[in-house]
């Protein structure tokens, strides 16, 4: 398909003016979930003189809302305020009436109550407010060593408004008083709270020889016979009330040395921070999105293992495909105190667990610019990494250009992993960072956050026996459910919304950037074989999309988030029912 055949007619408007405030993001995040999510919306939508229809009848309501494109996936933009049909008018609606005929809507088409939903929609809209509120304006980066950590570091701080298909992208437990100093969107960094722990009292595993170095090198005056245990200064206030913790303060058993050392930036996942050096994944007893952000013991052991068990396949991966790269997780520290019972305290274990990963100087390509890829593709131009500054004025065939380039470091990586190796890489959008060259094209893939990494169970039952059951568990999909994964992150949560950042600046291109889309997983199976999965997604079989506000209805953990199916714009000729309205 050329450029010319795939143009097509030209859509409402092009990229946004500006910023929304913090009630248009709210409603809007609202009317993605609800288009993507309720059984049955296909056929309670049109899309009609350049506005979205979205009729919820079990609630007896019809929605509108102005849109600024159409989607090819059904993931329009949307601009201004929702509107309601009454008595004949269309009368503004705010973002609570919307959560509200939300909430009305799920309750009868489930059958299930959640009384926490209004207050976590409310608490999302809260912490967009209050960053909106108190995000002071940066300066463009200039372009040297300095300039790219800095241009990194405001990728990861960038993201306002967080993710386009939950319908609580935002919400933090606690007033936001609590964790503005602390958090990614007020562009924070600061110092960590340094505790000493006896070195029997230490629980810590590592990947190899020195894998935990970097945390005895953040303090050099810890008394003999302790070792340094990082704290996230946050969790630390949470915890300091803990018997245990202030037992073993008095006995001697921990020395609370302060906060100290080199300051440490928030990035986008809030908990994870970074000094230029290493990252350390805290955890936080915080619910951010949807689950609270806590190192589970499981977790820990889990890093380093899967760590272990991957060098020999990441290594072979990184000679293959040299345009990416995987961050390790090599150690992980914590403290081991008794509880009441005699076990240990888990709530202190898991809650001071600390994990290490890799920094960038270990896989960074030279001379290019780390940006966090979620930065990337926001529908806002929220910091310096965004697209539109990428291509800074490009026209069509350099954004096409950009777009090859970028699908042919993200794409074969992740397939090989799960065809050849049995590896569920989670590649959404803010697990990836996309490596510029001093000209904004993509020079490199990272991926990171272990957390999410499984193993098909089908391929790694040694390797996996040999684990405590509570760790291997955990580490694992079976191979439908883990290619259910890859798909999902691959290409609907990343690949959809990358594309739709790029066709906001060129609208009338989507049908090539899908068609090119299209190109690079053929090209994939005809040089390395195409199994069965990947010729389904060839032919244009639903797509999975992970059902995050039914998710957070029923108040399930995000591993047993369930999957609607989108019809997937992969087929040889891409055919819509919304192709006809744009």
């Amino acid at each position: 398909m050329s450029l010319t055949d795939a143009i097509g007619t030209t859509p409402v408007s092009a990229a946004p003016s500006g910023l929304p405030t913090a009630d248009a993001a709210v409603a809007h995040t609202l009317l993605n979930c609800l288009l993507r999510e309720l059984p049955g919306s296909g056929q309670q939508t049109a899309v009609t003189d350049g506005h979205l229809l979205l009729r919820l009848p079990r609630r007896g309501v019809l929605l509108r809302v102005a849109l600024r494109r159409t989607s090819l996936l059904g993931a329009h933009r949307f601009t201004g305020s929702v509107r309601e049909q009454h008595d004949g008018d269309w009368v503004e609606i705010d973002w609570r009436r919307l959560a509200e005929y939300a909430r009305d809507e799920l309750s009868s088409r489930t059958g299930v109550r959640n009384e926490e939903f209004l207050d976590q929609i409310t608490s999302s809209h809260q912490a967009i407010k209050a960053a909106l509120d108190v995000r002071a304006a940066r300066a463009r980066p200039d372009g040297t060593v300095a300039g790219r950590l800095a241009t990194y570091l405001a990728s990861e701080q960038s993201l306002l408004f967080g993710h386009r298909f939950h319908p609580t992208p935002k919400a933090r437990t606690g007033d936001p008083a609590s964790w503005l100093s602390y958090a990614p969107e007020t562009g924070s960094s600061f110092p960590l709270r340094h505790l000493a722990v006896r070195e029997h009292l230490m629980a810590q595993e590592t990947a190899g020889c020195g894998s935990a170095d970097v945390l005895d090198r953040l303090r050099s005056d810890v008394p003999a016979g302790y070792r340094l245990l990082p704290a996230h200064p946050w969790q630390y206030e949470m915890l300091s009330g803990h018997p245990g913790l202030l037992a073993a303060v008095e006995r001697g058993d921990i020395l609370d040395l302060g906060r100290a050392g080199k300051p440490f930036a928030a990035t986008a996942s809030v908990r994870t921070l970074y000094d230029g050096d290493t990252f350390l994944k805290f955890s936080l007893n915080v619910r951010i999105t949807n689950c609270l952000r806590k190192n589970a013991s499981y977790e820990l052991s889990g890093a380093v293992a899967m760590t272990r068990l991957l060098e020999p396949v990441l290594s072979s991966m990184a000679t293959r495909f040299p345009g990416s790269a995987v961050l390790r997780e090599p150690a992980y520290r914590s403290v081991l105190l008794p509880g009441p019972d005699g076990a240990p305290d888990r709530a202190l274990l898991e809650g001071f667990g600390v994990i290490v990963r890799e920094g960038l100087a270990a896989r960074l390509l030279p001379g290019t610019t780390p940006l966090l890829a979620a930065a990337v593709a926001d529908e806002y131009p929220t910091g310096p990494g965004h697209i539109s500054r990428l291509l800074d004025g490009a026209g069509p065939r350099t954004a096409l250009d950009w777009w090859s380039a970028y699908l042919k470091l993200l794409v074969p990586p992740v397939l090989a992993a799960y065809f050849d190796h049995g590896l569920v890489l989670e590649p959404h959008l803010q697990n990836v960072l996309v490596c510029v060259d001093d000209e904004g094209m993509p020079a490199q893939v990272l991926f990171r956050d272990l957390e999410g990494t499984k193993l098909v169970r089908e391929r790694h039952a040694d390797a996996l026996g040999a684990l405590p059951a509570e760790v291997a568990g955990p580490m694992t999909y079976d191979a439908q459910r883990g290619w259910d994964r890859v798909v999902y992150c691959l290409v609907v949560n990343h690949v959809a919304d990358m594309l739709a950042a790029v066709a906001d600046l060129h609208p009338r291109t989507e049908r090539a950037l899908w068609a090119e889309v299209r190109a690079t997983l053929q090209a994939y199976a005809d040089r390395y074989g195409c199994p069965p999965r990947l010729a389904a997604l060839l032919a244009g079989v639903p797509l999975p999309a992970k059902a995050n506000l039914l998710a957070r209805w029923e108040r399930k953990a995000d591993r047993e988030a369930g999957y609607v199916r989108l019809p997937s714009p992969l087929a040889e000729e891409v055919r819509h029912p919304w192709s006809d309205a744009r």
